[in-house]
Formats: structure tokens, C-alpha cells, sequence
């Protein structure tokens, strides 16, 4: 099959799926060879790649090269250099991806110190090390493009979530694309605190070369804006280096823990200004994400894991990536001081905690009574025929949960709400599932009600 071939295969399915799931999976694949015995190889950038297309993609994969002629017995997705490099290099594309992993292995095994430039950036944040699934694969995506075209697209660019979830790792990770492919870009990322620090510090003692350091850059990386809320003199300055840079079409990128409109005592032109490129959502990791972390993180470390183990760390863990990445790190210590395989059983009996904190039997009415809590009203209110809105919004997250965490059928979602029909329970979980990837408030209020009613 020639790659003209695969290139049309790829072009079919981009017109299938999201711009974003393209650019994430299929875009940095290429054909490796066609067997005669109808063995497809192809050629994917990173592990979790390969996962995603065995379990996902791949029947959409076979299915395309089918309707193209193509007579395939089996698709088989292998790690390696995809930058169209013939067969005769793949023995030295396979060494030289086991001496990056053995390289990363030792790392992980030192007091993981970081790695860090003159200009603030640490290496170890790389595209290829970044684990992409369906919480954060569009911020993956448009973290690409910006790092492929700083200053034009996406400019400023705006991610926000939650801690742990991996946002200083994909703004450093644009930082370190672009030094690769411009060694003379000129390129700063800073903590929003030194900011502040260095601002004050040029005003305090009358410091020169403030304006020159954030101002001569190419890419300016901030992360956790959040911090310079309510300091109106910091964000008159950070105003001034934002309109300097944007009108120079200098790349800005920042991050936070929430999203401009709701970061308090942010001037409304700063907010504004924020807003201009995209602001993104990274949301918690899914099972699949999880699981994907935890193998890629294990086998980085040289122990594979059974699908058990993997399972229960991904069911028990889910508030963020680190927390996930600590109780990992913690259970391969633990088994490598004593010579033995990490199981479900040893993982449990170490990370016993996880579960000890969650209830055994969680009941409909600890749901509605979380949710009531959460938004200040009392409990009697949600099961209450009152149709107000500072109690609808919270009946229907509180009908969302009741669906979500205990698998209530709608009749029993409505019975409990003192509902008489179970259309109005349907209609309330389908809402808040749809606002759940709309709005930043409701998906925040249902993450914290969840992770309040297993503490």
C-alpha cells in the first residue's frame, strides 16, 4: 500500500470524526507495511496512542482500508517515529524509543529534579509524554496549533481546570515545541507570583529592565493567573505587557484554576482581553485517561502492570492526576523495596485509605441532602413542589447524581424527588449532562457535590 494510499484513508475519516480527535490521533501516523498475509502495520506516536486506536479506532481503520480495496486480516498499531522515515530505519526508531523511555525510566526512579532553561521552561513537559483522552484532548489540541503557529492562532490562549490535571505540563510542553523548532525564539514562562514579585520589586526599588524582560519575548507563559486577582496595580501592568505583546502578534498563553468571568476582582478589560484567543476547559480524567496514566507511568518505570491492578487504581482515584501519579509511585516503591509484583491485593491493602473513605452504602437521601448543602438551601426545598430557580437548577443535579453515582432508574429518580411523572427526571439528568460540557459552573458544582459524598 502506498502512502498516497494511506493519506486518502486518512482523509476519509477525517471527515468522520472531530477536528480535534484528528489532529490528537491520526494526524502523526503513517503506514510501516503491507503483508502479504493481509497484516496492516502502522506506525503511532506514543502508548497511549496505540491503546486508543486498538480499542477505538480500529474498527473504523479496517473498515476504510476495506472500502479502498485493501485486503486486511489484521491492523497492528506499533510505537515509533512516525516522521516518514523508511523500514530500513525502524531498528533505530525502536532503540531510540527504548533509550527515551529508559532515559525517562531513570528520571522517575531519581528525586525527579527539574529540569529548568534560563527562560524558566522545563524540559521534561513534552508533547509525547502527555497522556491525551477525552477530558483534555481539545486543550491538547489547540496547544499543538499554538505551538505550530505562535502569535496567530489561538493568541492569547487560555487554559483552566482544576489542580493536577495537567495544565502547566501543555503550556510548557508550547514553550518547548516551539525552543525545538526555533532555537531562536525568545520565550519566558513564569509563575503568576513571580510576576507579581518582579513588578513590585521595579516599583519598591525603582528596578530597571521589568518592561524589557516580559516585554522582549516572542511567547509569554504565565500560569495561575488567578493570583494576580485583586492586585489592581499588577493587573495595570500585566494590562499594559498584554496589549504590548498582542499587538507585536507575540504569543501569550496563560493558565488558571478558572476561567476569566470568574476570576473575582479581575478588571472587566483584563477579563475581556483573556477571552480574545480561546479559553479551554481541562476537566478531570476519565477511567479510560486514567488507566492510560497509570500503564503508560508504570511501564515507564519498567513494571507492567495486570489489568486488575490497573482497574482498581483507576476506579479508587479520581480526584487529579497527581494524587493518581502519587498512590502509582507510592505501591512501585513499596513492591520494589520488597521484591514483589504489584497486585490488586497489595495495592489495596496499601492504598486501603482510598476506599475506607468512601461510604459503603450511599443512600438517595446523603445525595439530596450533599446537593442541598452545596447550594445553601435546605433539603426539603428539592423534594418540595416549589418551581424557583435557585431550587430547580439544584433539584435536577441533585436527579443528575442520583442517576450517576447510584444507577436509580427514572421512576425511583422520580420518587424520590416527590415527582409523579418520570419525564421530568429524564429531561433534568439529560440537562445537566448537556450543561455539564457547556458550563464551567454546573461542572464544578457537580464535580465538588461528587467528591463531598465519598468523604
Amino acid at each position: 500500500m502506498s502512502q498516497k494510499l494511506w493519506q486518502t484513508v486518512l482523509g476519509e475519516i477525517e471527515l468522520s470524526v472531530s477536528r480535534a480527535n484528528f489532529v490528537t490521533w491520526f494526524k502523526n501516523t503513517e503506514l510501516i507495511e503491507q503483508r502479504d498475509d493481509g497484516e496492516i502495520l502502522v506506525a503511532v506516536p506514543n502508548i497511549f496512542a496505540k491503546q486508543q486506536f486498538e480499542v477505538r479506532f480500529n474498527h473504523q481503520i479496517v473498515e476504510t482500508l476495506k472500502k479502498n480495496g485493501i485486503v486486511v486480516r489484521k491492523v497492528t498499531y506499533q510505537v515509533g517515529n512516525t516522521g516518514r522515515n523508511s523500514r530500513t530505519k525502524s531498528s533505530t526508531v525502536t532503540a531510540s524509543a527504548i533509550a527515551s523511555e529508559a532515559s525517562k525510566k531513570m528520571e522517575a526512579r531519581t528525586a525527579k529534579r527539574s529540569i529548568v532553561q534560563g527562560d524558566g521552561l522545563n524540559s521534561r513537559y513534552d508533547f509525547g509524554s502527555f497522556i491525551v483522552g477525552s477530558s483534555n484532548d481539545l486543550a491538547y489540541a489547540a496547544c499543538q496549533a499554538v505551538a505550530t503557529h505562535p502569535g496567530t492562532k489561538y493568541n492569547p490562549l487560555f487554559l483552566y481546570g482544576g489542580v493536577g490535571l495537567g495544565k502547566t505540563h501543555l503550556i510548557q510542553a508550547i514553550g518547548n515545541q516551539i525552543k525545538k523548532d526555533n532555537p531562536e525564539a525568545r520565550i519566558l514562562y513564569v509563575h503568576s507570583e513571580t510576576f507579581v514579585n518582579e513588578f513590585l520589586d521595579s516599583i519598591r526599588f525603582k528596578k530597571k529592565g521589568f518592561a524589557d524582560r516580559y516585554r522582549n519575548v516572542d511567547v509569554l507563559i504565565i500560569d495561575d493567573m488567578q493570583f494576580i486577582a485583586g492586585k489592581q496595580a499588577t493587573q495595570e501592568g500585566f494590562f499594559h505587557t498584554f496589549n504590548a505583546l498582542h499587538q507585536a502578534n507575540k504569543q501569550i498563553i496563560m493558565s488558571s484554576d478558572r476561567p476569566p468571568k470568574n476570576i473575582p476582582t479581575l478588571t472587566d478589560r483584563l477579563k475581556s482581553r483573556f477571552e480574545w484567543g480561546m479559553s479551554i476547559d481541562i476537566q478531570l480524567p476519565d477511567y479510560e485517561t486514567r488507566s492510560a496514566i497509570i500503564q503508560s507511568k508504570s511501564e515507564l518505570s519498567g513494571v507492567s502492570l495486570s489489568a486488575q491492578t490497573v482497574d482498581y487504581l483507576a476506579s479508587n482515584l479520581k480526584t487529579n492526576i497527581r494524587e493518581l501519579e502519587g498512590a502509582l509511585n507510592q505501591l512501585l516503591a513499596y513492591c520494589e523495596v520488597r521484591g514483589i509484583t504489584p497486585d490488586v491485593q497489595t495495592a489495596s491493602g496499601l492504598l486501603g485509605n482510598v476506599r475506607a473513605t468512601r461510604p459503603h452504602h450511599l443512600t438517595p437521601k446523603q445525595v439530596i441532602d450533599r446537593t442541598a448543602k452545596h447550594f445553601q438551601i435546605e433539603a426539603f426545598d428539592i423534594v418540595s413542589p416549589k418551581r424557583d430557580k435557585h431550587i430547580v437548577v439544584p433539584r435536577q443535579v441533585a436527579m443528575y447524581l442520583l442517576r450517576s453515582e447510584l444507577h436509580l432508574s427514572f421512576p425511583r429518580i422520580a420518587s424520590e424527588l416527590g415527582r409523579k411523572d418520570h419525564t421530568t427526571a429524564i429531561h433534568s439528568v439529560e440537562k445537566i449532562e448537556k450543561a455539564i460540557k457547556l458550563d464551567y459552573i454546573i461542572r464544578t458544582a457537580v464535580s465538588e457535590i461528587r467528591e463531598k459524598l465519598y468523604v
